[in-house]
């Protein structure tokens, strides 16, 4: 990857995507992501190559920065989340693009992403508790934000928010997908016995 054109076509390839020169200066080309418009690519000529911003884990900073000469602290931005990385033809294709979908994992990254993310792992069959999702997502300490983000869950076709019950086993009085009812209706088509409002988590908790 030498060009502007390549980083850019790599950073739109990924989903809600757009570009935009924001400060009126047609060197300066950004890939934000659409809702939050957080950039996550930065792009830029100087000294005769193609510069990238990318976010970067702290973790993984250091490592990036010392396989390759070209990858050096962010230019004009926070030195301790980002690195820029210069097209000068030292650097893999392989590792580039790493580089720009890691930065674009870390600015996508969001609580009720994680959560969404782990309901989709409870199997058919299976029941989850909130408590067991929120640790799932990385803080067990997040079960109430949980409920809030299953209660505006944007998929349900593909997020089976039905099958996460309380800590008892018990089903949501509001479940907000179909009714009072839906959720056990739901939760027995799985396979999964609900009795007096409660599921067995001995036996079908994940």
């Amino acid at each position: 990857m030498h060009t502007r054109e390549e980083a850019l076509s790599y950073g739109l390839s990924f989903p809600d995507t757009y570009q935009e020169a924001p400060f009126h200066d047609p060197n300066w080309q950004l890939v934000r992501v659409k809702g939050s418009k957080k950039a996550f690519l930065w792009t830029y000529e100087m000294n005769g190559c193609i510069h990238l911003n990318v976010k970067v884990n702290p973790e993984w900073r250091d490592f990036w920065r010392s396989t390759f000469a070209s990858v050096i602290p962010a230019y004009h931005q926070n030195k301790e989340h980002w690195n820029t990385v210069i097209l000068d033809g030292t650097i893999p294709d392989a590792d580039i693009k790493r580089m720009i979908a890691e930065s674009y994992d870390l600015v996508t990254d969001s609580p009720s992403k994680r959560i969404y993310n782990a309901v989709r792992q409870i199997p058919r069959g299976r029941v989850a508790t909130y408590g067991q999702i929120a640790e799932l997502a990385g803080d067990k300490k997040m079960a109430r934000a949980v409920g809030n983000a299953l209660h505006h869950n944007p998929d349900p076709d593909t997020i089976p928010c039905y099958r996460v019950v309380n800590a008892k086993g018990e089903l949501s009085g509001a479940f907000a997908f179909g009714g009072m009812h839906s959720q056990e209706a739901l939760l027995r088509a799985d396979g999964i016995e609900v009795v007096d409002g409660r599921v067995d988590l001995t036996k079908y908790g994940i």
